[in-house]
C-alpha cells in the first residue's frame, strides 16, 4: 500500500464536512427552486446568468462556459426553457455562425420572481450559519479553493462584476 500523503486528523475532518455540504447541499437548493418556481437549480442558473447580461443576450457558447456546463446539456435546457416562452435562440447579429441565447421579457420576470425566495434560502442554508468573520472566511476559502478549480477564472468572471457596485438581479 502507498504510504503517500495522507490526510491528518484535521484535513479529514474538514474534508467530510466539505464532502457533505458539496453533497446536500445543491440538493436543498434544487429541492427549493423546484417547490417553489418549478426550476431545477441548473435551469435557474441559466436564466440568472442572462438575466445579469447587457441586452440579456449571450453566445450559447459563453453561456455554457459561465455555467459550467457543456453544450449539449446547456442546449437540452435552453429547449425546455424555450418551450416556457422563457428563452430564445436566434443567430448573433454580429455573426449569423453563433448562436446566442436572450432572456425573453417573460423570463426576467421569472427571475425576478423566482430571486428573492432563492435568495432566502441561501441565506437560511448558508449565512445565517456565520458571522461576519464566517461569511470573510468563506469568501477567503472558496475564492483559494476556486482558483485551484478554475485557474482561468471563467467561472469567477462573472460574480466578481458585482464585486465592484452593480447589484446583481440575483442569489
Amino acid at each position: 500500500m502507498n504510504e503517500g500523503p495522507w490526510l491528518d486528523d484535521d484535513e479529514q475532518r474538514a474534508w467530510r464536512r466539505t464532502a457533505a455540504v458539496i453533497t446536500l447541499l445543491p440538493a436543498a437548493l434544487d429541492a427549493q427552486l423546484q417547490r417553489d418556481a418549478g426550476l431545477t437549480q441548473f435551469s435557474y442558473l441559466v436564466l440568472a446568468m442572462l438575466s445579469e447580461e447587457p441586452g440579456r443576450t449571450m453566445p450559447m457558447s459563453a453561456l455554457a462556459a459561465t455555467v459550467n456546463s457543456s453544450l449539449s446539456r446547456l442546449s437540452h435546457v435552453v429547449a425546455r426553457l424555450e418551450a416556457q416562452g422563457w428563452v430564445t435562440r436566434e443567430p448573433s447579429p454580429e455573426s449569423g455562425r453563433v448562436t446566442v441565447a436572450r432572456l425573453t421579457d417573460a423570463g426576467m420576470e421569472k427571475v425576478v420572481a423566482t430571486a428573492p425566495g432563492h435568495a432566502a434560502e441561501v441565506r437560511r442554508l448558508i449565512f445565517d450559519a456565520l458571522d461576519g468573520d464566517g461569511v470573510a472566511s468563506l469568501a477567503c476559502v472558496t475564492a483559494a479553493i476556486l482558483g485551484r478549480l478554475d485557474p482561468s477564472g471563467a467561472l469567477r468572471a462573472n460574480p466578481l462584476r458585482h464585486e465592484t457596485g452593480d447589484r446583481p438581479t440575483t442569489a
